[in-house]
């Protein structure tokens, strides 16, 4: 999870002046959906990014300058715009950016407090702004289908721009194989906050998997403990019916978006038949993406990881 908020809170909180830079609305081939942030401090200190590079040189100036008149400002950067050639945006997109500055007229020091907190304990907000930064608030209920597809976006009915703060990405993998090692780095540069359960402590050890939450329990103690919800996956790689069936009967009761097996289809079938007789129906054990992984070929671990991470990832993005 990108840490924007929390910094410009930080900063804030600090004393130093701070304005935050949110893309509201992206044509063609603009690099960064909407949403995607920066935030500058007084002092010209910047953390993220709005276009990837193309435009954030203009946006860091029109930002301290927002910061001097204490008013929010609304951006558009693109091929037609002859600044923004002189910037580097000259692929083919365009991008509208709103700057707010962090003071009681405009973004409050305690609205984004409040939303540093809600990311924090796991609870899915949306940030509602009017573009001419007239009115600004947080709400929990409401754009069902933004939150299930994490997008950001402009309201079409009241022109406000809908910022979606879902939970951090989060996967849990019983079984601290081989492949888990490979999986654990790559799931954290795609974004997810990995987990690894296995109550064989020679296994799930901190030398085998350093700078990674550890968890030597039973998987089914564990899931519960951790709490799967709608932003979690969950890879089972131990190869064990008397590890992996106890982390299904726990994960298909949840509403973790992904669940994947190991195993070949031999291995498959019979899961799913040990999976009907303890009550399991079709349509649950369906949910299993078994084996594991798209079918890529892959054969070493390292690319099995690469095939577990694809298919979470194309579950997430395209349900």
């Amino acid at each position: 999870m990108d840490r924007i908020p929390e910094q410009a809170l930080a900063w804030a909180e600090a004393g130093q002046p701070v304005a935050l830079a949110t893309v509201v609305e992206t044509w063609g081939s603009a690099p960064r959906r909407a949403g995607a942030q920066l935030v500058v401090a007084g002092d010209g200190t910047m953390m993220g990014s709005v276009s990837g590079g193309c435009v954030e040189g203009a946006v860091v100036v029109e930002a301290l300058e927002a910061l001097e008149h204490g008013k929010t400002r609304l951006l558009e950067y693109g091929v037609s715009d002859g600044d923004a050639f002189a910037v580097g945006l000259a692929c083919g997109g365009t991008i509208k950016v709103l700057v707010e500055p962090v003071r009681p007229d405009a973004l409050s020091v305690k609205l984004l407090g409040d939303l540093v907190a809600a990311r924090a304990a796991r609870e899915a907000v949306a940030y509602e702004v009017a573009l001419d930064g007239s009115a600004r608030r947080l709400v929990s209920e409401g754009h069902t289908d933004r939150f299930r597809r994490d997008r950001s976006g402009v309201d079409e009915e009241t022109g406000h721009f809908i910022a979606i703060h879902n939970p951090p990405l989060r996967l849990v993998i019983v079984g601290a194989v081989h492949i888990a090692q490979h999986l654990v780095s790559m799931a954290r540069e795609a974004g997810f906050d990995p987990v690894v359960v296995d109550p064989r402590e020679a296994f799930g050890s901190p030398a085998r998997f350093p700078d990674c939450k550890l968890m030597n329990d039973w998987p089914d103690v564990a899931l519960r403990e951790i709490g799967l919800d709608t932003r979690s996956a969950v890879v089972l790689l131990t190869h064990d019916p008397k590890l992996d069936d106890p982390a299904l009967h726990v994960a298909l009761g949840s509403e973790a978006f992904y669940i994947g097996a190991l195993g070949s289809t031999r291995t498959q079938a019979s899961r799913l038949a040990r999976l009907e007789e303890a009550g399991f129906d079709p349509d649950q054990a369906a949910r299993i993406h078994g084996p594991v992984g798209l079918n890529i070929g892959a054969a070493s671990p390292a690319e099995i990881a690469v095939s577990i991470l694809a298919e979470m990832i194309q579950t997430l993005r395209r349900p």
